[in-house]
């Protein structure tokens, strides 16, 4: 029955970053434009609805996660891996090979408004990371089910992050770490909440009552 609901939820939220896309190409050569963050990220009064629905309770299992039970970077068509369909969707100017492998273009790290032309500098970051999704309830999947989860890129779970930021968030959650950029943290905890709306994953205590202090502060 979850595993329907879960379905279900993904399935409209699709449908609704769908209806919104806007596909604009500007080349100039001038200072690269405002960054393009991940489609699906709820409006505030959908996220206070979905974070009023989650399940709290304490993280489990975290010791028998491994980075392999999330199939990652995966095809997601085209030729592209997950990936590398994120880097073309949210770079500027973006260039690649016959492999999908982006050889050139301009990728904003929103998390510390960072922008980088270095393509092994801009990293794709799992707002809600592998280890905190098992943690939440993701060892209780299929690995089928992990792998959708660790390719998603219909949700606002991937984001373009440079290595170095990347590496500060690791796998802590928004009790635990907020992006230096303040005017991107009203989006990261919506799109956080909605991320473990979508697959059902639950949030400890100290985890919700940070996003909703988030909510109250920057959005």
């Amino acid at each position: 029955m979850q595993a329907v609901q879960r379905a279900a939820k993904r399935a409209a939220a699709l449908a609704a970053a769908a209806s919104l896309a806007v596909i604009t190409v500007l080349v100039f050569d001038v200072a690269p434009a405002e960054a393009v963050r991940p489609p699906g990220i709820p409006s505030l009064s959908t996220a206070q609805s979905e974070l009023g629905q989650l399940t709290v309770a304490n993280e489990s299992n975290g010791d028998s996660y491994d980075r392999d039970l999330f199939p990652h970077w995966s095809s997601v068509g085209g030729g592209c891996t997950a990936r590398q369909y994120v880097l073309k969707r949210d770079g500027q100017n973006v260039e690649t090979g016959s492999d999908c492998q982006p050889d050139s273009g301009n990728w904003q790290s929103d998390f510390d408004n960072t922008w980088t032309t270095t393509v092994s500098n801009a990293t794709v970051d799992h707002v809600v990371a592998l280890s905190e999704a098992w943690a939440s309830g993701a060892s209780q999947w299929t690995t089928a089910q992990r792998e959708d989860f660790a390719n998603d890129i219909s949700s606002p779970q991937l984001w373009i992050a440079t290595t170095s930021i990347n590496s500060t968030k690791g796998d802590k959650d928004p009790a635990e770490w907020l992006p230096p950029n303040t005017s991107v943290r009203c989006d990261y905890v919506k799109a956080w909440t909605h991320v473990k709306y979508l697959y059902d994953l639950s949030v400890n205590s100290a985890e919700k009552t940070a996003i909703q202090s988030a909510f109250n502060t920057y959005c």
